[in-house]
Formats: structure tokens, sequence, C-alpha cells
């Protein structure tokens, strides 16, 4: 770092749900290019210690967030640009899941992921673009699921959330291509992380057995192509949709 080689030199990135998984794998990554990062997560602790991980102050810092509420999504933005001096990545990967099917789901499980998901996205998204069109440049990443494409049991919440996120990105893409912001989205499969690896056995051997590469994802294998997102590697790109799944879902 600091040789000035990295693909990021001299960028700053936010990084929602940034603290784990693969958020923090993410934002690793974009360090290790070069970048500057602020994490945004609902755990300021766990946050904190993970921009420690990554280098401490000069590289990475960490503020709490809901990204649910605009308030909180306008300041975790504010701060990066008061810590780092610019905002030029922004990716929308915070969420949560409350699992239930349709018939047993309450309102408030189907309300809270669409809050997150869809809402904090919409928020970021907004946000960040006020932000980068002053500047005519910025790019603009969100975290959908390849259940946004297929619809899994259990998830009517989810996947309705994780599939708006592709019309979101469509349509800010558009309006916001003339401004010099790129908005793309990455919808990730069966990848190991805390929270994939506490589904059951038998859930986790069924979707294994729909993967044709017959292994699960790491975080980085999204990190990479969050990298490649936010790059200009990907210069010409906007409004699209990087299935990495493995081929599952094809």
């Amino acid at each position: 770092m600091g040789s000035g080689t990295g693909l990021l030199e001299g960028k700053v990135a936010v990084v929602t749900g940034g603290a784990q998984g693969i958020g923090f794998a993410i934002a690793k990554r974009y360090v290790e290019e070069g970048a500057r990062v602020l994490l945004g997560d609902l755990d300021l602790a766990a946050a904190e210690a993970a921009s420690k991980e990554l280098g401490g102050e000069e590289v990475a810092r960490a503020v709490r967030c809901d990204v649910s509420s605009y308030e909180d999504v306008e300041a975790m933005l504010d701060a990066a640009v008061d810590a780092f001096g610019s905002l030029d990545i922004l990716v929308n990967n915070a969420g949560i899941t409350r699992d239930a099917t349709m018939r047993k789901m309450t309102e408030d499980q189907f309300d809270q992921v669409v809050s997150v998901h869809l809402k904090g996205a919409w928020n970021g998204t907004k946000l960040a673009s006020l932000i980068m069109r002053e500047q005519g440049s910025g790019v603009i990443i969100n975290m959908s699921s390849i259940s946004g494409k297929v619809g899994n049991v259990g998830q009517t919440n989810y996947s309705a959330a994780k599939a708006g996120i592709v019309g979101l990105t469509k349509a800010a893409a558009k309006e916001l291509a003339h401004l010099g912001v790129r908005v793309n989205a990455v919808q990730p499969g069966l990848i190991r992380t805390p929270m994939t690896e506490a589904m059951p056995q038998h859930a986790w051997e069924q979707k294994m057995a729909e993967i044709p590469m017959g292994r699960a994802g790491e975080p980085d294998e999204i990190a990479k192509v969050c990298l490649f997102y936010a790059s200009d590697l990907s210069s010409y790109m906007t409004g699209t949709v990087a299935e990495v799944t493995g081929g599952r879902h094809l």
C-alpha cells in the first residue's frame, strides 16, 4: 500500500455492513488496492475492531449506521468526506434475514427486511449520488442476491427486496450516467459466511447440489467482483448485474 500502484489508489470507499462477512472482505480488498475505507455497521464495536484490523485510522474508520435511517446514512457519508476528503465508492451491502414461510411471516418481519435491504440501498444510492454528482464521478455497488432472480422458499421478504435492488440499480444507473456516476449490482450465490454456516446441514447440502462448480464461494470471491466494479476496469459498465454463484441458477 502507498506504493501508488493499487487499482483504487487515492479513492475513498464506504462499505455498509462492513464489520464482518462479505462487507469486511470487500473493505479488506479495497484497502489492499490503495483505498481508504469507512465501515458503517449497526455493531459499532465490531466495526471499530474491523477497522483496526484493516490498518487503523489512516486507512479505515468506523461509524454506527442503521441503513434504514436516512439521517444515519447521511451522517455516515458525511463522516467519510470529513475524514478522507471525498466519496468515490459506496457499497450498499448491509442486510438482515427474517426467514419464514409467507403464511407464518409477520408484517414486521417483512417490513424490517425491506427497510434494511431496499430502503437502505435507496438511502445510500440517493445520498451518495448527491455528493458524487458534485465531483463528476463515483461508483455505487448494490448487493443483491441470486434469490432476487429465482426466489427462495421462506424468503418472500428477502427475495422481494433483493429483486427490488436490481430495479433500483438500473433506474439509478440511467439517471446518473450523464453525471459520471456508475451504479451496478452484485448477486452472490452460496457464500461461506457466519450467516450461511448457521444453516441446517440438509439445507446446506441441498444448495450445494445446485452448484455446477461443486463448492460454496468465499467472501473474497465477492470482494474481487466488487473491486472490478469499483475500479476503472469496469469503466464502461453501468446498470449491470453480476451473478457470482459458481454457475448456480443459470
